[in-house]
């Protein structure tokens, strides 16, 4: 952003400050100290001078200021007010604030803004930068702690410095305290699940400025200095249990308080292991191949909900165990398919998420499974006769052919156990035994093949099937077409 300074000492003279005040902050973005001398001369009676500079100089000026004080420019030569002064951040040793250019910039233009400061309690504005700056914002720097002050700024031209906007309210610079917040990492958002002698480690972070303090409790007490250690650094704090027992579980809240603020996040831990074994197990009944199996839940389920039971058998020859049964719930079981003639054990093992149980309940009896006498009984057979007069299945089917390519005529009979004779005719006229004609029957496929037909060929022909309980026949006409044919009637 440019800077522009005015080129003589009467560019910081319209402001009626005085400009030689020691301490003043320093600024950005000028980059100059607020305290630098002013050559003016309308600023040697200033109140705040130092001892220690020559009084000499200033004696000649008092007495002249009222003669030789220049008029007031008219109004039309300087700027007005800058618009909409507000302040944009406020740090321990910063002020920041902005502002928006006048409505009227005079008729000699606009050269800069000076922004002044009003030490709560004092009646006169020290200006913080030197030279007028062509800018619309400035931080002011260099504050210290308790600092409290009004602050307005001024736009110059050449002609002098117009009405300036102030701050309604003053400015408060005091230690900025960020709000406490805990960061729980996602896997705590649940409950956090050991088994007893696994270590616990918990690394919780949080914010805060400055450091807040940190403290834990469990189930609402303090923590067991001989179990539980706490380490609380800059950004987090770590809770710390070498070997987990159940009796740690519980509920863990940590505080966080900074200047009257406080954070607090709960975790749950929940220490578990393996179940007991049932408490009781009996064998109901046998019978069949079947055995009833009744059993009642364990004393300690190792802290959290079982998964179920895990039902296994031996037989006595062997001794080995077969599972069954896995994360079975109910406390009945029927155990099936059993082997005739064995002699079987039962065993049922509780189940959480730690395992099985280090033990299981046996059942004291053996379930024997008993060869049962079975008696077959025979019933009289009576043999079905198949026999049946024939029928056919699929008729013979019109036919027209051409002369001298040979021609085969189709149908088929259901077959029985009485097997039909076939007989084949033409115009009610048996032909077997004709060399022009060659019949066939396979399976109840009866064929009648007609070796290079001729128009003297044409005519009904019927396959008959005959057998010791009745007969059946099917027709079909062939007509078989060339030049000169001629139909042969029946």
């Amino acid at each position: 952003m440019a800077e522009e300074a005015a080129s003589d000492a009467p560019a910081c003279g319209p402001l009626e400050t005085a400009s030689e005040s020691a301490g003043a902050p320093t600024t950005e973005p000028s980059g100059e100290a607020a305290a630098l001398e002013s050559t003016g001369e309308e600023q040697a009676p200033t109140p705040q001078e130092p001892a220690s500079q020559e009084p000499a100089p200033a004696a000649p000026a008092a007495p002249a200021a009222p003669v030789a004080a220049p008029p007031a420019p008219p109004s039309e030569d300087v700027p007005s007010a800058p618009l909409l002064l507000a302040l944009e951040d406020v740090s321990d040793s910063s002020v920041t604030v902005s502002w928006e250019p006048p409505e009227k910039l005079g008729r000699l233009g606009l050269q800069g803004y000076v922004l002044e400061l009003c030490r709560e309690g004092a009646s006169e504005w020290v200006p913080v930068n030197a030279r007028p700056l062509m800018v619309t914002q400035l931080t002011v720097r260099n504050l210290a702690l308790g600092d409290k002050f009004f602050l307005r700024v001024a736009a110059v031209s050449s002609a002098g410095a117009g009405p300036p906007a102030v701050l309604e309210q003053p400015v408060h610079v005091q230690k900025i305290i960020e709000a406490p917040k805990i960061r729980v990492p996602r896997h705590l958002r649940q409950t956090y699940i050991r088994q007893v002698g696994e270590p616990v480690n918990l690394q919780i972070p949080f914010q805060g400025s400055p450091r807040p303090q940190a403290s834990w409790t469990h189930n609402g007490h303090a923590l067991d200095s001989q179990r539980v250690n706490v380490r609380t650094g800059d950004q987090d704090s770590i809770l710390f249990i070498r070997s987990a027992q159940r009796s740690d579980s519980g509920c863990y809240e940590l505080t966080v308080c900074l200047e009257g603020l406080e954070a607090k996040a709960a975790i749950d831990i929940l220490v578990i292991e393996k179940p007991g074994p049932p408490s009781s197990i009996r064998l109901l009944d046998v019978w069949g191949c079947n055995a009833a199996l009744e059993w009642t839940p364990p004393q300690d389920t190792g802290n959290t909900e079982l998964l179920g039971y895990t039902v296994q058998k031996a037989d006595k020859k062997t001794g080995q165990w077969f599972t069954v049964l896995e994360r079975y719930h109910p406390t009945t079981c029927t155990i099936s398919d059993l082997i005739v003639g064995n002699a079987y054990s039962f065993r049922v093992f509780s189940e959480n998420q730690c395992g099985l149980s280090t033990s299981a309940a046996t059942t004291k009896e053996l379930a024997r499974i008993q060869k049962a006498d079975i008696a077959a009984k025979t019933k009289g057979f009576v043999e079905r006769d198949f026999s049946e007069a024939p029928s056919f299945t699929q008729p013979l089917a019109d036919h027209t052919s051409t002369p001298g390519y040979s021609t085969q005529l189709f149908c088929s009979v259901r077959e029985s156990s009485q097997a039909p004779k076939i007989i084949w005719m033409k115009n009610k006229m048996n032909i077997q035994g004709d060399p022009k004609y060659r019949a066939l029957s396979e399976q109840g496929i009866c064929t009648l093949e007609i070796r290079k037909p001729s128009p003297f060929d044409s005519g009904v022909y019927t396959c008959k099937a005959v057998n010791v309980l009745g007969e059946a026949s099917v027709d079909c006409r062939l007509e078989v077409k060339g030049k000169g044919t001629r139909n042969v009637l029946p």
